[in-house]
């Protein structure tokens, strides 16, 4: 097969591909490497999770989302009351709880006993917060610089309400201690490589999903609002509900990242979702690129390496480092890391590739007619 074959068949299965591939890496990635560095890849999987919502709701809808550590904190949150509760027997409280003399659960608490309660509640807070967050403030037309302050001021608010009701989630100490995984033993190496795995089938299905939406004539509105609100308007369309919609998905990716979050790492607090966090999530989108697909993916895992890294080996001056590298991207390549896949075109036209595929085109036109 010539070399615009190949081409023009990658073009038509490349998505079929990528998933091959990807799979194959996220198999492989237990047989390659410890079981610690599997933990730490876990976790920077939850944080792609925020990522991959970030790159739809700013990469294609134009809403600058400052405070992702919202939706990351109710979904975590969410999964840290059931399996704390799955963790004490029936009728008792925990620890912190009866310190304080509370001799019984609260009531919201109650409602996330229930494993299956729990799994829709790690989606359906985020998402129902989003939306009607979404449905105020997009509904009286805040955009731009706006809502990004907005989305910052309400996470702040968000760790500070955590830690005013210390009594109920723990305050700065926050949730922890966790024995157990829906049944699982969390200290069970095996359990830990499960975890894993669902992370990162996770974060490849919100790719997919992803992929579908920009593809979708829903991604060619979401465009249109971001570029062309008004014209969207005269159009018939309503872009609040479409703003709604990118943000609302957004949050219900956070929270689920969030959610994985607690038995992976085995704590969440206020510290873990506050405005530094929150902006920590972005840069990595920042980074990979906001609009492209994986960009978001590439950017984040690249950032929380090069953050475990640099803190182990520069304690005193990692976080400089790594500003640094924050600044050279902008500087250097302002659309991200993404803005190299101009690189494969321009191979593609120094070896011939593409005088090639536009040969074959010709004649094949040609033949047709």
């Amino acid at each position: 097969m010539n070399p615009a074959g190949i081409t023009e068949l990658y073009a038509k299965y490349k998505v079929w591909v990528g998933v091959v591939v990807a799979l194959a890496l996220i198999f492989l990635a237990p047989a390659m490497m410890s079981d610690y560095n599997i933990g730490l890849l876990s976790k920077y999987l939850c944080y792609t999770m925020v990522a991959v919502g970030i790159g739809l709701a700013w990469g294609q809808g134009g809403m600058l989302t400052l405070g992702q550590g919202l939706f990351f904190g109710l979904g975590a949150y969410v999964m840290a009351i059931h399996m704390k509760l799955s963790d004490i027997a029936p009728g008792t409280v925990p620890d912190f709880m009866a310190q304080y003399g509370i001799a019984k659960v609260p009531g919201f608490w109650e409602l996330f006993r229930n494993p299956v309660m729990a799994v829709i509640g790690v989606v359906a807070v985020p998402g129902i917060v989003a939306a009607v967050l979404g449905l105020l403030v997009f509904g009286r037309g805040v955009r731009g610089a706006y809502f990004a302050i907005l989305s910052q001021a309400l996470v702040a608010a968000f760790a500070v309400l955590l830690i005013g009701q210390s009594k109920t989630t723990g305050g700065t100490n926050g949730l922890s201690d966790f024995d157990g995984f829906f049944g699982y033993d969390l200290t069970d190496p095996a359990n830990k490589e499960m975890i894993y795995y669902i992370c990162a089938i996770l974060v490849l299905l919100m790719v997919l999903i992803t992929y579908w939406i920009r593809h979708s004539f829903m991604g060619e509105l979401i465009i249109g609002v971001r570029d062309q609100e008004n014209r969207m308007k005269f159009l018939g369309y309503n872009p609040a509900s479409i703003k709604v919609f990118a943000f609302s998905l957004a949050a219900m990716f956070a929270g689920i990242g969030g959610a994985m979050f607690v038995p992976v790492v085995g704590i969440i607090s206020p510290s873990d979702i506050g405005v530094t966090p929150s902006i920590v999530m972005l840069a990595g989108v920042v980074i990979g690129g906001r609009t492209t697909l994986l960009g978001p993916v590439v950017g984040t895992l690249l950032v929380r390496f090069a953050e475990t890294q640099l803190s182990e080996a520069y304690p005193s001056a990692w976080t400089y480092l790594e500003g640094l590298m924050f600044i050279l991207v902008i500087a250097f390549v302002p659309l991200g890391l993404g803005q190299c896949k101009g690189l494969w075109p321009w191979i593609k036209d120094r070896i011939g590739l593409n005088g090639v595929g536009a040969k074959s085109a010709g004649e094949a036109k040609a033949v047709n007619a």
